[in-house]
């Protein structure tokens, strides 16, 4: 009987991450980013090199997908993007590709690598009135907390997302559930959300959000007093009265300014909630879905019983109508001063659907926000605390896949960006739980060898583009049509 034995698979072990896996050869890490061929670690996904023209009105255009004439570009035609290039961990190391660009007849360099950030997240901008959650709920993902409902914005809810606490201090299912949820939305991918207490609602960059099965379309016009006064001059003389029915500020054409200078005589209405200023009204009902952001389906309900001696007469005629212009009512007070609905008449439907064509489309921002500080600054200077201090006094430009960020004042370098804007698949992460985001500094090489940086593994762009990098990245360069000025992966 012969006698079988198992071949025990030969495995090497990748540094890109703490993470430290050992990978069979043709076998990939826990990641999905590096694997293992013939013996050596090799990053999965190509190196992403933007190419995009300068000249006016042109266009990204895709390097080696035009025709060429078999020249290396150099200059800012040409940008290596962190997209794929790899990481600076164990974080002695030098940044995977420090690259050095002529821009105008100026040396500049640009320090290229994948960072991993624990204290990462996203905020997430919901164009929409209808009531998420109460501020400060708890927003959930496939059942496990992941961040909270933060201060709304004008025509707009918010969450925060993620964050260090959520990523490696509740359960590991929560981290998981994190990290999945964010590398989802910062890769432009739907995720669903439910908020206690509140709406389940689809997210996703660059589209309309879907809030309780219903797909939003349009972002309010303004609140209910804006409206008043943008539109007062479109009812002057076709309606008695017109309440605006908003969530945060209800209108009244009646008592407002705007028709006050239009000299539009008083009607007695009256309106539950707080009055704040002539024809502005707060907390007319509860936050909810219905009319104007507001917890109501009929909107009479926001109104008490009208006053003869300060106006009110029988054949008074009123239109309620939201902030959106998606609801809107008409009514005739009869003789007991009690409004009952007719139809609209038609001098009044492009007043109503002027409300609706001034209101932009609803749509889903995500930021992604991650503080760029810890050790992998080590990967662009030996003094860490120089590459802050020249971000900071702006000698340093900060990109995330060759897109601007917004860094934040005080200490450290945390950095806000448009996930929209950048390279398709842009983001990757590594089980501990954290995201990998591409991240460059740009800078003129005399600041770069103050700031003690790399300077013997600078590199020009023509050696990039023939010899690669450490982990054996393939080259790829992408573009699109959009106006100049923008970048984009393939």
């Amino acid at each position: 009987m012969t006698e079988k034995r198992r071949v025990k698979e030969e495995k090497i072990r990748c540094d890109a991450c703490p993470v430290m896996c050992y990978i069979a050869d043709g076998k990939v890490g826990a990641c999905d980013r590096y694997a293992n061929r013939g013996g050596k670690i090799v990053r999965c996904d190509p190196l992403t090199i933007l190419d995009r023209t300068l000249e006016a009105g042109g266009e990204v255009r895709p390097f080696l997908a035009r025709d060429w004439d078999g020249r290396m570009l150099e200059g800012d035609d040409l940008f290596v993007s962190g997209v794929g290039a790899g990481t600076t961990y164990p974080d002695y190391k030098p940044a995977p590709f420090i690259v050095s660009r002529d821009v105008e007849g100026a040396d500049f360099i640009t320090v290229v690598t994948e960072a991993i950030f624990s204290y990462c997240g996203v905020k997430v901008k919901i164009d929409t009135d209808r009531h998420l959650g109460a501020e400060a709920a708890t927003v959930r993902c496939a059942g496990e907390p992941v961040g909270h409902v933060t201060t709304a914005e004008y025509g707009s809810q918010m969450l925060s997302l993620g964050g260090v606490a959520h990523l490696t201090g509740g359960s590991k299912a929560e981290g998981r559930v994190t990290c999945d949820a964010l590398l989802r939305l910062c890769n432009r991918e739907a995720v669903e959300l439910t908020i206690d207490d509140g709406a389940s609602v689809v997210v996703q960059a660059g589209q309309p959000p879907i809030v309780d099965g219903h797909r939003e379309e349009r972002m309010r016009v303004g609140c209910g007093s804006a409206t008043i006064g943008m539109f007062a001059s479109q009812w002057h003389g076709l309606v008695d009265e017109v309440v605006v029915v908003d969530d945060h500020i209800t209108g009244v054409v009646s008592e407002h300014q705007a028709g006050k200078v239009l000299g539009w005589p008083d009607t007695g209405i009256r309106i539950r909630g707080r009055r704040s200023t002539p024809g502005r009204y707060f907390q007319v009902a509860q936050p909810g879905r219905g009319w104007g952001g507001t917890d109501i389906e009929d909107p009479l309900t926001i109104l008490d019983p009208w006053q003869e001696r300060k106006g009110a007469r029988p054949g008074l005629t009123l239109l309620m109508v939201s902030t959106t212009g998606e609801q809107y009512a008409y009514y005739v007070l009869d003789d007991d001063l009690r409004p009952q609905e007719a139809p609209l008449p038609e001098a009044l439907k492009p007043s109503v659907d002027l409300i609706a064509e001034n209101c932009e489309p609803a749509l889903c921002t995500v930021m992604f926000q991650a503080g760029a500080g810890g050790s992998l600054r080590s990967g662009v200077t030996k003094n860490p605390v120089r590459l802050t201090q020249s971000v900071h006094a702006l000698r340093t430009r900060v990109t995330c896949g060759g897109v601007p960020t917004y860094v934040w004042p005080g200490g450290g370098i945390t950095l806000l960006v448009d996930v929209s804007k950048m390279p398709q698949g842009s983001f990757g992460y590594v089980p501990t739980p954290a995201l990998v985001a591409p991240l460059e500094f740009t800078l003129s090489r005399e600041d770069y060898t103050a700031l003690g940086g790399h300077g013997e593994q600078v590199r020009s762009v023509a050696d990039v583009l023939e010899k690669g990098g450490e982990y054996g990245a393939e080259l790829r360069a992408v573009g699109d049509t959009r106006p100049a000025g923008g970048v984009q992966g393939a």
